[in-house]
């Protein structure tokens, strides 16, 4: 089997706010879909992480990977990926490559698992149970109204842990009164505290009980002060989103920065990385939850990863609503979990009609 066309999708697909506000900073919401396609007719696909930037990724894809791959076998993951890294490390080992790499090889593990057969969980060593837990992720809202409705509904909708993007006290009130003592709450900072503020806000946070504080410091790269932070406040802390590759999350864990580490299978090197990541969880004995606010087979590849993951323990669902999946068949979710699909690879066909209709020119 030989590898005949590499081809990456950018698209641009509306947020829907028929049933609860969803602002989305970048206006439409942005997909970079790979599609790796076979001289046997099997075409495996893939998602890069592209929010903000997606032509960057878009180019790596399209002028650095696609003629490396050109002609070679995709049943031959480790290989091709060790062209990938050392072919693009001169443009750096982080970030745009990474990214770009993380998408070729999700695509991969598809067209590995269409060729068993089997979906990607059963190629992984099986799962305990087909039913994974899912969390509901809000996006940051300016409108302390809105996050109420958007909360309500996700609490309604059957979400017994819910994470918000604000990074005010008064939020994280107002929420966990208005869902009760039952729910998990969990905050995302996006790194945007000095050591200092990050501890004088962990100690303000602290009487509502966070499931965990996450990357609350800026830069996400100075575990030393996660890990200080850790020490003092006495707040589980979350941290991983912005790391690339096991080495880095290797530098995370020695440090003893985080109780939960967040690799986010579009960006730290794909199904291939995120289970090495996955390897030094177990080693180091910390829990996995991943990043994953993403809609196509990014989310599925992680759905996968967690239910063959014992450290795992649930996926992060991002709390907006598409005009349209580019599944012919939209994922699952019901009551707090995600259901993993039953078909070969990742499981799901990709709906050629929302690539073409939603596609961005390149």
């Amino acid at each position: 089997m030989k590898i005949t066309d590499v081809k990456a999708y950018l698209l641009a697909i509306p947020c829907q706010e028929e049933k609860f506000p969803t602002p989305w900073v970048w206006g439409n919401f942005n997909q970079i879909i790979v599609a790796v396609t076979t001289d046997e007719g099997i075409t495996g696909y893939g998602e890069a992480f592209g929010y903000g930037v997606p032509q960057a990724t878009l180019a790596v894809l399209n002028h650095l990977l696609k003629p490396m791959l050109i002609g070679a076998d995709p049943t031959d993951i480790s290989s091709l990926l060790d062209r990938m890294y050392r072919q693009t490390h001169l443009f750096g080992r982080y970030g745009i490559t990474t990214f770009a790499i993380s998408g070729v090889d999700i695509a991969l593990w598809d067209i590995a698992g269409k060729c068993a057969g089997l979906p990607l969980y059963r190629l992984l060593g099986g799962a305990s149970s087909t039913r994974v837990p899912a969390y509901a992720s809000l996006v940051r809202y300016s409108d302390p109204v809105h996050l109420k409705i958007a909360a309500q509904h996700a609490k309604q909708s059957g979400y017994d842990q819910i994470k918000l993007h604000q990074r005010d006290v008064e939020s994280l009130r107002t929420v966990r009164k208005l869902v009760g003592e039952d729910t998990l709450l969990m905050m995302d900072i996006n790194c945007a505290w000095s050591p200092e503020k990050a501890l004088e806000m962990a100690r303000q946070l602290a009487p509502y009980a966070l499931y965990w504080l996450e990357e609350p410091i800026w830069p996400p790269e100075d575990f030393r002060s996660l890990a200080k932070l850790g020490r003092l406040s006495g707040t589980p802390l979350a941290a991983g989103e912005n790391a690339c590759t096991a080495f880095q999350f290797k530098e995370m864990l020695d440090a003893g920065a985080v109780t939960f580490i967040q690799p986010s299978v579009i960006k730290v090197g794909g199904v291939s990385e995120w289970r090495k990541v996955a390897a030094l969880a177990e080693a180091y004995n910390v829990k996995i939850a991943p990043h994953s606010p993403y809609f196509g087979p990014g989310l599925l590849a992680t759905a996968h990863l967690v239910a063959a993951s014992p450290f795992a323990e649930s996926i992060e669902y991002l709390y907006v609503t598409l005009a349209a999946s580019v599944f012919q068949q939209p994922p699952t979710l019901a009551q707090g979990f995600f259901h993993l699909p039953q078909g070969p690879g990742l499981g799901l066909e990709i709906d050629l009609d929302v690539l073409k209709n939603y596609g961005v020119a390149s």
